[in-house]
């Protein structure tokens, strides 16, 4: 089942890996979990 992407450039919504030459990224949002090891660093990184 494919999920789906985001296009970087123009914010456009699609299955594919490309989309207008470029790569895209998940649209949707990690699975939250309570016992995430990263979320300390996340957050420090969010603070800058």
């Amino acid at each position: 089942m494919k999920k789906m992407r985001k296009c970087v450039s123009c914010g456009a919504y699609t299955l594919s890996a490309q989309h207008c030459g470029e790569a895209t990224k998940p649209a949707h949002p990690p699975k939250f979990t309570i016992e995430d090891r990263y979320a300390h660093y996340r957050r420090k990184m969010r603070e800058r």
